[in-house]
């Protein structure tokens, strides 16, 4: 899913509201989804983010509008989003088309900003939570992600992650067949800008290990149960493209949108399952995220017609 940006360079005019330039200066922008795009975020003016709609603006201000197409009402985490939470750590089930992070287009309802809205003390709405964000997921992959949201819980977290001893497990859907019902696919992956997608590079670049083993297979697709030794940007979606098995719905590597009759909308890759030893109290910590609904739509939809 693109971005629409749009830029836009104040005339010399009386001062304006924010709210009241947009909705007259951007093309089937309403005055109601103007204040929605900029409470959540995508509006910067001269440079910097602003979200309050009152915002006066004058002549010769420079404009960015940043619009992901994604709702424009904010993303709250709900009870059933967490897996578990205590006093260190919190452990999540995102949703697909959720940002980790926030981005040019939006700030409030990324995973990040909802789960400073989540960790709000009541009695000190001022002080923002200490949160430690050592995992992302990509805004279209779903499931687990752990956050160290204590002081005590940061140091360890992120030294779990660098040292690897912790153990990711992915579900994904992809085109064709890898080779062999299981394997270790290892390269160094780079970004190409030209490209705006990561690929294996002889050369530079930061090492990638990538296992995977077939659970089913289907006539043109497969599922695959992927385990990643290292947390690499876009690594499962690169390795995969690579082996001529794109993931479904992954257009930017090559994937089809289209499949079984179905639209998909994102790469079809769930972060299933994540294990590792507690920060703080050095329990064995073994969480699963159940299967997402679009996921097994597809799934289901494979299996009839195979």
């Amino acid at each position: 899913m693109k971005w629409t940006i749009h830029r836009l360079q104040v005339p010399t005019s009386s001062p304006l509201r924010l709210d009241q330039y947009l909705s007259q200066s951007v093309i089937d922008l309403s005055r109601t989804a103007a204040k929605k795009i900029i409470d959540l975020g995508g509006v910067h003016i001269n440079g910097r983010r602003v979200r309050s709609c009152s915002t006066s603006i004058h002549s010769g201000d420079s404009l960015e509008v940043y619009i992901d197409h994604l709702s424009l009402d904010p993303y709250r985490l709900t009870e059933d989003d967490i897996l578990y939470q205590d006093q260190y750590i919190i452990v999540i089930n995102k949703p697909a088309m959720v940002d980790t992070q926030p981005t040019h287009a939006r700030f409030k309802g990324t995973l990040f900003e909802a789960l400073q809205w989540h960790l709000k003390d009541p009695f000190r709405p001022r002080q923002k939570a200490d949160i430690g964000m050592v995992q992302r997921l990509d805004r279209g992959t779903s499931g687990i992600i752990v956050f160290s949201i204590h002081p005590r819980a940061h140091k360890e977290m992120t030294r779990i992650f660098l040292q690897h001893e912790i153990k990711k497990d992915y579900l994904a859907v992809v085109e064709g067949a890898p080779e062999g019902d299981q394997g270790e696919i290892r390269s160094f992956l780079a970004r190409s800008r030209k490209e705006n997608r990561v690929k294996s590079v002889e050369k530079g670049g930061k090492e990638a290990i990538t296992r995977f083993q077939i659970i089913e297979n289907f006539s043109d697709y497969s599922l695959l149960n992927i385990e990643i030794l290292t947390g690499r940007s876009h690594q499962i979606r690169a390795h995969m493209a690579e082996q001529n098995c794109p993931l479904v719905g992954d257009e930017r590597y090559g994937g089809s949108s289209m499949v079984a009759g179905i639209n998909v909308v994102r790469p079809l890759l769930h972060a299933e399952k994540l294990a590792f030893k507690h920060p703080v109290l050095n329990q064995d910590l073994d969480f699963v995220a159940p299967v997402p609904q679009d996921m097994l739509q597809v799934l289901n939809s494979l299996r009839k017609s195979h």
